[in-house]
């Protein structure tokens, strides 16, 4: 049994920089105290091991807010969103996957952030598959300046990314609009014209939205792990590289090079691996 933590209580911060001085206090774990957190809570539903896995992660969130802060939103509230990620990911951990904490719950974090920086930096979403997500934050992070993208420009983010031309053009064109105030100012008011605010609604507690996200978040997190688990080594190996790397995935003829055969093979392995991860996953739609 591992020794008992001292984790200090988190008092009444007054600003960010407390807060991030009181996270980076908080203890780091060794791997058995992490392992036998994670195996109280998962066993006997300890909310004590819970706290203790969090906290001593709250700097990780920190880290990965910093990231984000060129997006023109409150670092305090891209911290916030982050931590709701990490307590989704102690929630789902497994300690017997052999995998750190650290690892499995940077998807998560980084999975709320990018939602709330969609939803709030534009009124209407701009990206709303998972292409065109991918394409939003890559775009953002190249791009210099705020000037237009010439036509080699575009041509080159487009072979970068591997996407089309018209995508990366569609997307900027989605950049340069501009917000749409939700609430009149008292200038306006007189002009017989109705804000935003009197008739969007809020569909987020509807239930099919509810239930949509809940099979959302079980597919990512249940779903995945179940679907890779299905695969051999080499496939499931290529499938993380090529998809689930956490920066950009590697190419074929990369993993060709590494296994030693030609690019068509390692598509080939990819597309069955694909296939049979699909069948996998139906059992969560």
């Amino acid at each position: 049994m591992t020794t008992s933590l001292a984790f200090p209580v988190p008092s009444a911060l007054g600003s960010l920089d407390q807060y991030i001085q009181t996270a980076n206090r908080f203890p780091m774990l060794t791997e058995q105290d992490e392992l036998s957190l994670a195996r109280r809570l998962r066993d006997n539903q300890d909310v004590e091991a819970a706290r203790q896995l969090v906290l001593s992660h709250l700097r990780l969130v920190v880290a990965v807010s910093r990231n984000y802060v060129g997006y023109g939103l409150p670092q305090g509230d891209l911290v916030q969103e982050g931590n709701i990620g990490l307590m989704k990911a102690v929630k789902r951990f497994d300690p017997d996957r052999g995998v750190r904490l650290v690892s499995f719950a940077i998807h998560w974090i980084k999975a709320e952030i990018h939602e709330y920086i969609l939803k709030n930096w534009r009124l209407v979403k701009i990206a709303t598959t998972k292409a065109q997500r991918k394409l939003f934050f890559n775009l953002r992070s190249m791009k210099q300046g705020s000037g237009t993208l010439s036509p080699a420009d575009v041509t080159a983010m487009a072979q970068t990314l591997g996407v089309k031309p018209e995508e990366v053009r569609e997307m900027e064109t989605r950049f340069a609009g501009g917000d749409i105030a939700l609430e009149l100012g008292p200038e306006d008011e007189d002009d017989g014209r109705v804000a935003p605010i009197a008739y969007l609604a809020d569909a987020s507690a509807e239930p099919t939205a509810v239930l949509e996200s809940r099979r959302r978040d079980r597919l990512q997190s249940e779903g995945i792990e179940t679907a890779l688990a299905s695969l051999d080594d080499r496939s499931r190996n290529i499938v993380q590289r090529r998809w689930l790397a956490d920066e950009d995935g590697a190419t074929l003829q990369e993993l060709a090079e590494e296994y030693g055969v030609s690019a068509e093979r390692i598509r080939q392995i990819e597309a069955k691996a694909l296939q049979k991860m699909k069948g996998a996953l139906a059992g969560f739609a």
